[in-house]
């Protein structure tokens, strides 16, 4: 038996008519049998996408409060809003986020002890070699890029700052492996300065998820956040959509049945429950 339309085209359309045809009767056969066939397959195709959900069409009021919905059952969900990465100061956290690109936290704080058990300040990493932080980080993944952005930050903190971590988002920004993202984690979790809404995997996949928003890269779903949410919410709306995302909207197997969300949110991308 064939499962899917996909399997039965090949059949259809390699299958030899009945025998004792003449040649232009045999043509005929073959010809009426792949029409069938591909006839059939777009139904199953068209089918099939309006099995997947879209955004859903709602007014700038209905948008909002629905926004304000999602904050409130997060905030039920996840009482306490924190960074998963380990840190006990501003360099740890900044450095300890330069490693989570491209890698998980939980990697991250399985190296960052012994990596601040070596150089505890930014001066003093900055007079590492560069194979010996890339010995220690190397779990991480793409270590030597990661070493040398790691050194290139301490020692322009060391050089142009003084040794202390900049407090602006221009002046992160201007560090050696710190973009956007970076500098909004450390000015909103060590200094609660809401500079912006941080994008990682988590945010983009579950925004896009819920209808929040259509974009693709991190700065222009970060933009889309911003005109969203209230800007209290800046900080702790990534944090919880991160612990989301681990607990219940998992990436390969979202629990929407266990959603807390789930009434709230456009499915977008996912077949129909």
């Amino acid at each position: 038996m064939f499962e899917t339309i996909h399997e039965l085209l090949p059949a259809v359309v390699n299958a030899r008519p009945p025998r004792g045809l003449s040649f232009r009767e045999q043509v005929r056969v073959n010809d009426g049998a792949r029409g069938m066939a591909k006839k059939a397959v777009r139904k199953s195709s068209t089918a099939a996408k309006k099995a997947v959900s879209g955004p859903r069409k709602r007014s700038a009021k209905a948008q909002r409060e629905r926004v304000l919905a999602i904050i409130d059952r997060l905030k039920a969900k996840f009482p306490v809003a924190e960074c998963a990465l380990t840190h006990r100061n501003e360099y740890e956290l900044l450095a300890a986020t330069i490693l989570s690109a491209q890698c998980t936290d939980e990697r991250v704080n399985m190296v960052t002890p012994e990596l601040f058990a070596q150089y505890p300040t930014a001066q003093d990493l900055a007079r590492a070699s560069q194979e010996d932080v890339e010995t220690i980080i190397r779990s991480t993944g793409f270590f030597r890029a990661k070493a040398e952005n790691l050194r290139g930050m301490a020692r322009c903190v060391v050089e142009k700052h003084g040794g202390r971590i900049p407090e602006t988002l221009d002046e992160l920004i201007q560090l050696p492996g710190v973009g956007r993202k970076t500098a909004n984690v450390l000015l909103g979790t060590w200094h609660r300065i809401p500079s912006g809404v941080v994008v990682d995997t988590h945010v983009k996949r579950i925004s896009r998820l819920l209808g929040l928003t259509t974009s693709e890269s991190p700065e222009a779903i970060e933009q889309d956040l911003i005109k969203l949410l209230p800007k209290e919410e800046w900080i702790d709306f990534s944090h919880r959509l991160i612990h989301h995302g681990r607990q219940t909207c998992i990436a390969r197997r979202p629990k929407c049945t266990d959603c807390v969300l789930i009434d709230l949110c456009d499915r977008v991308g996912l077949p129909s429950l």
